[in-house]
């Protein structure tokens, strides 16, 4: 058994390659638990909101279907708490299944697993505790949305093996990052209708855009390893289908939108989104790993911009604003 270093030479504290600079983690928890903060990724919170933003968006819009108003706070709360627990429970399992990839890659080398710091049955124990606190959160909702919820496991489990298979993991990982925009609305409404279902393809598109920047750190080990991403199928090609990615994310959330009945305070968020797209794929550089890991984050203020939108619609149409 390799034993656990919890520093780096030189003693200074491990981190792993990506963290955000300066985590509030590191500072506020006691160094013993760095590596399974590490695991859980509460040092790189992007992903985070990327899979909460489609839980917000589908839980306003139903909101904007349903006559308007603020947002369900509780619901808010709880689709929060279960995107820390199920994120950090996915990228747990997802580090167990890729340790020996992980190995071998530069930036992720240094996670907690390949690097020694945790062994395989401590991450498997931690996967099972952020499970359990999904679980919980999961059973707060009505009975379709808990039947909704566990459907999305499927998808979860099979993620990880997809890039051994497939260059297109990136559209597996959209199955599962965006299943929120169902279970968003049916918390909300108890069933499931056509918005929703237009919103979950929409947030596809958007995983398959915002993924592919955050691949295109990793290419040139991933084809030294024989690791497939669309990052490695697209090639020279990666602008134009990211152009295409992204076009259809703001098409369909337009859609969507208008199929929840939402107006022009939702279109003026969007239009704000679509801003920020043009400014991601106008400063993308494919060869500049450092660029393409802050446009990747930036994505987190995309979602912000079509949730103000939504929630400021939704807020307009009740007269409360």
């Amino acid at each position: 058994m390799v034993s656990p270093q919890t520093t780096s030479p030189g003693h200074e504290p491990a981190r792993v390659a990506d963290a955000t600079p300066r985590s509030p983690v590191y500072r506020i928890l006691p160094e013993a638990a760095w590596p399974y903060a590490q695991l859980a990724r509460l040092d790189r919170p992007i992903g985070t909101w990327l899979l909460l933003w489609p839980c917000w968006w589908s839980i306003g819009l139903a909101q904007i279907h349903l006559g308007g108003g603020m947002p369900s706070l509780w619901l808010i709360i709880l689709f929060g708490i279960g995107a820390i627990a199920m994120r950090g429970a996915g990228c747990t399992y997802n580090d167990i299944v890729d340790r020996d990839f992980d190995a071998r890659v530069t930036r992720t080398r240094s996670r907690p697993i390949p690097s020694g710091r945790v062994t395989v049955a401590r991450a498997k124990a931690f996967m099972v505790v952020q499970a359990a606190v999904g679980l919980l959160v999961l059973l707060q909702f009505n009975p379709f949305a808990i039947a909704l919820g566990a459907a999305s496991l499927l998808v979860v489990f099979a993620y990880p093996f997809m890039k051994r298979v497939t260059y297109w993991p990136q559209f597996v990982l959209g199955l599962a990052f965006n299943w929120g925009a169902l279970l968003g609305w049916a918390a909300v409404t108890g069933r499931l209708d056509w918005a929703p279902v237009v919103l979950y393809v929409t947030g596809i598109a958007w995983t398959l855009g915002y993924d592919t920047i955050y691949a295109l750190q990793d290419r040139t080990d991933d084809l030294v390893i024989g690791v497939k991403s669309t990052a490695v199928r697209f090639r020279d090609r990666t602008h134009l289908w990211l152009r295409g990615f992204y076009a259809a994310t703001i098409a369909g959330l337009v859609v969507a939108g208008l199929m929840a009945g939402a107006g022009w305070p939702f279109l003026v968020g969007i239009a704000a989104a679509a801003l920020h797209a043009v400014w991601q794929l106008r400063t993308l550089n494919a060869d500049d790993p450092a660029r393409c890991l802050r446009l990747f984050r930036s994505n987190r203020d995309f979602g912000a911009l079509v949730f103000a939108g939504i929630v400021a619609d939704s807020l307009l149409r009740a007269g409360l604003t």
